[in-house]
């Protein structure tokens, strides 16, 4: 069986890389139309893909790149159109027997350049735009209605496909985001935390760290949390450190007064390749993901591939991990019980490892990148019948 991967603008790349290999594994001849991530060298490669068994196609969005803002838009908007009809194309000309798309990055053109003689997925990564621009809402929403078939992550996002996309219930089949098993093998490489960004080192092991780790957006809580923060100071917890690292998406200053009134708090504002990425999770004693609303997380899932104990806010798909036992609940936007919680498992080892243990057991089990391969094949080979 055929299957062509498309991720224009290598939204997640980790996901698409992680997911091709594990169907490649699986005897799928497997491509993936993509573009060269911006932000860093990937540790992914035409090279290492074809170790993996599936085949990489950089042909997204090659030129304009070091164009000012709205003229890289401009360019990457001309060069689009192009680029999904060669997807198009090539799919038809070798025979790919399923189309499976992970993200549109041009909902208003995309349901016009999908093939419409083969079977196209779409993956919800996320089930529609948090700040929508004029008229993004109605597009994703025909997106969902020109592919056949969309993938979930969670029954609660087949929920609010159903509720808010106004997608048939028997188009939707839900299957789980898969464990990043990547940054283990780096982290075991690399035991003394070489690669840890400079803002954090000295810090003995005997400290324990709380870690926030991802881009910073309004809707990730980091208000919340350095809130709880300061709660957790004031009662007497000042042994512990809170690291906060990933790229701004948002106005920090605020958040950097309250942090500097409660105290031990560092930052790295930029972003985090993933060697670093993988010396922060493994330092941590603890992962907090305070969001607002999410449907699934990468950077959870990237947790749970290091078996770190998690606390998360019950929104989204979350709570059916923590149900795994991988995770404790907070109620979102509590700094209150989000405190509470901090000190509790800051002073609980065992309650700790107990969680540790549970993201290990959900990583080799239902978050399995092999279990999570065997359920999209079964759907590819169910819709190419």
């Amino acid at each position: 069986m055929r299957v062509h991967q498309v991720d224009p603008s290598a939204f997640t790349p980790p996901y698409d890389h992680a997911l091709c290999g594990a169907l490649a594994a699986r005897g799928l001849d497997v491509v993936l139309e993509t573009s060269r991530f911006p932000y860093a060298e990937a540790p992914w490669d035409g090279g290492r893909a074809a170790a993996a068994g599936y085949e990489l196609r950089e042909r997204f969005y090659r030129h304009g790149g070091g164009l000012p803002g709205p003229l890289r838009l401009g360019a990457k908007v001309a060069q689009h159109v192009p680029g999904m009809r060669g997807v198009a194309r090539r799919a038809r000309r070798e025979r790919a027997d399923v189309l499976h798309v992970q993200w549109c990055a041009i909902q208003h053109v995309d349901p016009f350049l999908l093939p419409r003689d083969r079977p196209v997925v779409l993956t919800a990564h996320d089930i529609l735009p948090r700040e929508p621009r004029w008229g993004q809402l109605a597009a994703q929403k025909r997106v969902y209605h020109r592919v056949d078939h969309v993938i979930a992550h969670s029954r609660h996002g087949r929920d609010r496909l159903v509720l808010e996309a106004d997608v048939p219930a028997e188009k939707i089949t839900v299957i789980p985001h898969g464990a990043f098993g990547h940054l283990a093998g780096l982290a075991a490489a690399d035991p003394e935390g070489a690669a840890l960004p400079p803002e954090l080192s000295g810090v003995g092991r005997d400290v324990p760290v709380v870690l926030f780790f991802g881009l910073f957006r309004e809707y990730k809580g980091l208000d919340v949390l350095l809130d709880a923060w300061s709660l957790l100071r004031r009662a007497g917890q000042t042994d512990a450190e809170l690291w906060i690292a990933g790229m701004p998406r948002m106005d920090t200053r605020a958040l950097h007064a309250t942090a500097d009134a409660a105290g031990g708090v560092r930052w790295v504002e930029r972003f985090i390749t993933d060697p670093g990425a993988a010396a922060l999770l493994d330092r941590a004693d603890l992962v907090v993901l305070p969001y607002r609303e999410i449907e699934q997380s990468g950077v959870l899932f990237s947790a749970m591939g290091m078996g770190k104990p998690m606390v998360l806010s019950a929104v989204g798909g979350f709570p059916e991990v923590a149900a795994e036992g991988a995770a404790t609940l907070v109620p979102p936007g509590d700094p209150t019980a989000l405190a509470t919680t901090l000190t509790r498992l800051l002073a609980d080892p065992a309650d700790r490892a107990r969680l540790a243990a549970g993201a290990r057991a959900a990583r080799e089990g239902r978050y399995a990148w092999s279990a999570v391969a065997a359920e999209h094949e079964a759907l590819y080979r169910r819709l190419a019948r």
